[in-house]
């Protein structure tokens, strides 16, 4: 399974619409979203920065495919306009991926 990462920045005191616009996610996203092969999707905040993770059982590619050619991600992200600023990648017009440089997992049941 591959991960995911991306950032952006959050527009000056809009965490809370952010927060609730999330918490209100339309299904029709969340399908999308499935579709993608999108699975354990995380967000994290601090300050005015965002940082999102996520897992592609499909793969990253399958899953900025999918993304890319959704009229529904295109609708949330003009949706999300006024809330965030995301610099899309100029290749696949999605979040840039960061470059992971650090990775630490235990087996289970492993003591620590």
């Amino acid at each position: 399974m591959e991960k995911y990462a991306w950032k952006a920045l959050l527009k000056e005191g809009k965490l809370e619409e952010y927060q609730k616009r999330h918490n209100e996610i339309w299904q029709e996203m969340k399908d999308v979203l499935t579709a993608a092969g999108i699975v354990n999707y995380s967000i994290w905040n601090v300050g005015n920065e965002l940082f999102g993770y996520y897992e592609c059982e499909k793969g990253v590619a399958f899953a900025a495919k999918v993304q890319a050619e959704s009229e529904v991600v295109a609708r949330w992200n003009e949706y999300m306009k006024d809330v965030m600023t995301m610099e899309a990648d100029p290749e696949t017009g999605a979040q840039p991926k960061l470059k992971q440089v650090f990775s630490f997992r235990t087996n289970e049941g492993e003591k620590q």
